[in-house]
């Protein structure tokens, strides 16, 4: 006896308990079905016999929406082909470039059914602690990485939420980072209490250190040569050149690399799911730790309680890390 025979002799024993006790309310109770259950199987073979009592299929009648057409799928399996994407990628670009949305695990099911295999990884250390500040703005890592001769891409990532700030520079001089650090302030929707650099002259110099002070912010160069401390920003620059400057012309001068960049900024952060958010969105991070962010008053008196210095780009640094809590 099959699943389905079984169900239907259930059902038969169910419509006989009711017309032996010749209440719907009883008969429910006894057999432990509610009463809508009972109706409906009831309805079901006084409409059609015996036959209405086993399950019908839940196919759709009508596949005209479906949400995968064969055009679709195309442009799909090209990108597959092409770029090497995963599902996760290849929805992110389907929603970017094309304003179609659709699910990884939609994009998934597109390449399973043509037999596509996954994109192969290299292994990863799977003993690695990943670490998270809790509050936005307790932790912003900056960098700068170069697009092409006279265009560098200054970058801050903030550690809690993963908003970012991107802008495009002619040099990597430290009055292009003071005028990043504007740039950052002016966009982050909470107050930055520490500033997280490499020793890149451009960040390491007086001028923005200075500049830091003046807006109550803790400078914390990293040690040297240890770029994974800068893990996040270094991680999310890979991405902005292999999801977005990679798909442009970046010998066309005539391009406003600024308004480009602003473009990809907003798409990252409001509608791009990242990995490390459990799928969210950097914005949708943000709006659920909203609450703790402090007041600016707060931190300004907690950078003054710290009592911070200028510091020089020496090994003095190492030592003066020793001292503080960092």
């Amino acid at each position: 006896m099959n699943d389905n025979e079984r169900k239907i002799r259930a059902r038969e024993n169910w419509l006989k308990t009711y017309q032996e006790l010749g209440s719907i309310s009883k008969a429910s109770r006894k057999l432990g079905v509610s009463r809508s259950t009972l109706y409906r199987w009831i309805n079901r073979y006084n409409q059609e016999g015996k036959s209405g009592l086993s399950d019908k299929s839940r196919r759709p009648k009508n596949l005209v929406n479906q949400k995968v057409d064969a055009k679709l799928e195309e442009t799909i399996l090209s990108i597959r082909k092409k770029r090497n994407r995963g599902p996760n990628r290849i929805s992110t670009y389907l929603l970017r470039k094309k304003g179609i949305e659709l699910s990884p695990m939609t994009v998934w099911r597109v390449l399973s059914r043509n037999d596509v295999k996954p994109v192969l990884r290299r292994k990863k250390k799977s003993d690695f602690l990943r670490y998270s500040k809790d509050i936005p703005g307790e932790r912003v890592q900056m960098d700068v990485t170069k697009l092409r001769p006279k265009a560098y891409q200054f970058t801050a990532i903030d550690d809690c939420t993963r908003l970012k700030v991107i802008r495009v520079y002619p040099n990597k001089k430290a009055d292009s980072a003071v005028d990043f650090l504007g740039e950052v302030l002016c966009s982050f929707p909470f107050p930055v209490q520490r500033i997280q650099t490499d020793w890149g002259t451009e960040f390491f110099n007086y001028k923005f250190q200075e500049e830091l002070h003046e807006h109550f912010i803790k400078f914390r160069p990293i040690k040297p040569r240890s770029p994974h401390l800068n893990g996040k920003v270094e991680r999310t620059q890979q991405t902005d050149k292999s999801e977005f400057w990679r798909l442009l012309d970046l010998k066309d001068l005539t391009q406003d690399l600024n308004a480009l960049a602003l473009e990809w900024e907003k798409f990252y952060n409001r509608k791009r799911s990242h990995s490390s958010l459990n799928g969210k969105t950097p914005w949708q991070k943000f709006r659920e730790v909203e609450k703790l962010v402090p007041i600016q008053l707060e931190v300004t008196q907690n950078f003054w309680d710290s009592e911070e210095e200028i510091l020089p780009r020496n090994y003095n640094y190492l030592s003066f890390l020793k001292d503080k809590d960092l």
